[in-house]
C-alpha cells in the first residue's frame, strides 16, 4: 500500500511595525534574533527576511511595514519567496485581511502568453475574516485587464476584443450583441465607424447587459482602440511604441463589469465598448473632415490622433438616450492628464460635486487614486469651429485634457450623474502588486464606490 504524501505545512509571514521592531524582538528567541541581526533586518516598511528553521528549510517570513498596516504589506513578496504554501501569522481586521490577500494577488499576476515562467508564484492561504471568493474576483478581474492590456495589437484587434467581452458576457449570463463594420452607419454611429474604417480589421459597437430591469441603471463605457497610430496626423514613433495599450479603458471597464456581475450588484448594468484600429489608408479620415455623429451634432476634425473622443461621443449619446442613474466612461484620452496629474493618477472630471467627493473617499481607502479637473465652462469656446457646430481638438498646447473631457460633456444631457476618468492605464515602472505593464487603474475605487451605492442581492 502507497503512502499518500504529506502536504507541506505552510510557512508563517509575520508582519512587524519598523518603530516597534526593538521591542518585538526582545521577545525572539535567541537563534531568530541572532539571524536577524546578522541579516542587519530592522523592518523597514516593504523589505522582509527569510528565517531558517534550526533542522533545516524556512521556519518563517518577517515583513516590514508601516505603522498602520499597507494594502501592499505582502504585495511584494511573491516575486521573491521561494514555492510553497504561506499563511498570515500576524492577526488582522477583516478590511485588512482582504486588502492584504488582493495585494497577494496582485503581486502573483505574471503576463505568460508569450514567456513561460520558470518559476511558479507562492501561494497564501486565505487569512481568518477575508472573503476570499470575492478577492479572488476582483484579482481575476484585475488580471484580465493586464492581460488585454498587455497583449500586443497584432492579437488584440477589435474582433480580439470584443471576443473577451463576449466571453466574459457567457460566463456572468449577460445579453451580448455588436454592431460591426458598414452596419454602424445603418445602426446610426458614424464616428465609430469613420475612426475604423482605415483599418482591415472592422470597427465595432460592443454591448452587453445584465441584471434586474428594476434595479438602478447603471452604463459603462470604455474607449477600445485597439492600436492608434494617430492617424494622418501620424505619432512619432517614441509616441505610437505603447499604443497596445489604448483600449485601456476597455480594459478596466469589462474587469469592473466582471466585479458587479460575479458580486450580484443590485443594478441593471450596460456595458458599451467601441471598439476600432486607428490606422491609416486612403479612405482614412482626414483633419478639418466634418463627420455626423449619433447626436446629430456636426463635428470638424481638429486632430485625426484625437480619435478616442470621436468613438466615445457616439456611445455616450446611446447611453444617455437612455437617462441611466449613474454612467461612468474610462479611456486612456489624452496626453495632458498625464503631464498634469503625471502616470500614476488618473483624471477625473463630473459636474456632480457629491460623485466626485464619494469617488475621491473612496480612491484615498482603497489606495487606487482619482483626482478631479474641473469642467472649466470658460474653454468652451476653445471647441467652436466655423464650419461645424463642434471642433473635436482645438489648437494650441494648453488644457487638453479639459477640452476633451468639455466635448464629451456635450453628448451627455440627460443622466442623472456621469464621470469621465482619464488614465494611463499602464505602469512605468514596478512596485509590490503593480508590475510594470497594463494596469486596471480606477477599478478598485468604482467597485468599492457602487458596493457602498447598490448593496448585494
Amino acid at each position: 500500500m502507497q503512502n499518500t504524501p504529506r502536504k507541506p505545512a505552510s510557512i508563517p509571514i509575520i508582519l512587524v511595525a519598523h518603530k516597534d521592531f526593538g521591542h518585538w524582538l526582545k521577545k525572539q528567541p535567541p537563534h531568530v534574533a541572532a539571524w536577524l541581526g546578522a541579516s542587519h533586518f530592522s523592518a523597514e516598511p516593504g523589505s522582509h527576511c527569510l528565517v531558517p528553521a534550526k533542522e533545516g528549510g524556512l521556519a518563517c517570513v518577517i515583513a516590514g511595514t508601516h505603522d498602520t498596516v499597507s494594502r501592499w504589506a505582502l504585495a511584494g513578496l511573491p516575486e521573491t519567496l521561494p514555492e510553497g504554501p504561506y499563511r498570515l501569522e500576524t492577526r488582522v481586521d477583516a478590511t485588512t485581511a482582504n486588502a492584504l490577500t488582493l495585494g497577494w494577488h496582485m503581486g502573483s499576476y505574471r503576463f505568460t502568453r508569450y514567456k513561460k515562467q520558470d518559476k511558479k508564484p507562492p501561494a497564501l492561504q486565505p487569512p481568518e475574516g477575508c472573503d476570499h471568493a470575492h478577492v479572488q474576483a476582483m484579482a481575476k478581474a484585475i488580471h484580465l485587464a493586464r492581460d488585454l492590456i498587455n497583449t500586443p495589437a497584432n492579437d488584440m484587434g477589435p474582433a480580439e476584443l470584443a471576443d473577451a467581452c463576449r466571453q466574459v458576457a457567457e460566463q456572468r449570463g449577460a445579453d451580448y450583441s455588436e454592431i460591426v463594420g458598414k452596419d454602424l452607419l445603418k445602426a446610426n454611429y458614424p464616428a465609430i465607424y469613420e475612426v475604423g474604417k482605415a483599418s482591415e480589421r472592422a470597427p465595432r459597437l460592443v454591448d452587453m447587459r445584465w441584471g434586474n430591469k428594476r434595479h438602478p441603471k447603471v452604463t459603462l463605457v470604455g474607449k477600445g482602440v485597439c492600436f492608434d497610430s494617430g492617424g494622418l496626423d501620424i505619432k512619432p514613433s517614441s509616441g505610437m511604441k505603447m499604443m497596445k495599450k489604448d483600449m485601456g479603458g476597455a480594459a478596466c471597464v469589462l474587469a469592473l463589469a466582471s466585479i458587479i456581475m460575479s458580486a450580484g450588484l443590485k443594478v441593471r448594468l450596460r456595458v458599451l465598448i467601441p471598439a476600432v484600429e486607428n490606422s491609416i489608408s486612403g479612405n482614412a479620415y482626414r483633419p478639418l473632415d466634418v463627420i455626423r455623429t449619433r447626436k446629430g451634432i456636426s463635428v470638424e476634425i481638429g486632430n485625426t490622433d484625437a480619435e478616442g473622443r470621436i468613438i466615445l461621443c457616439d456611445a455616450l449619446a446611446e447611453a444617455d438616450s437612455e437617462k441611466p442613474d449613474l454612467l461612468i466612461d474610462c479611456a486612456t484620452l489624452t496626453g495632458a492628464a498625464r503631464t498634469a496629474l503625471g502616470t500614476d493618477i488618473p483624471a477625473l472630471f463630473t459636474p456632480d460635486d457629491t460623485l466626485a467627493a464619494d469617488l475621491q473617499r473612496h480612491a484615498a481607502a482603497e489606495d487606487d487614486p482619482l483626482w478631479r479637473l474641473p469642467l472649466w465652462e470658460g474653454y468652451r469656446e476653445m471647441l467652436k469651429s466655423p464650419v461645424a457646430d463642434l471642433n473635436s481638438a482645438p489648437d494650441g498646447p494648453y488644457a487638453g485634457a479639459i477640452t476633451a473631457a468639455l466635448y464629451l460633456r456635450e453628448f451627455v444631457h440627460e443622466t442623472r450623474s456621469w464621470a469621465h476618468i482619464d488614465m494611463m492605464a499602464w505602469n512605468l515602472k514596478a512596485r509590490p502588486g503593480r508590475p510594470a505593464g497594463g494596469e486596471a487603474m480606477a477599478v478598485r475605487t468604482l467597485w468599492a464606490f457602487m458596493l457602498e451605492k447598490f448593496s448585494v442581492k
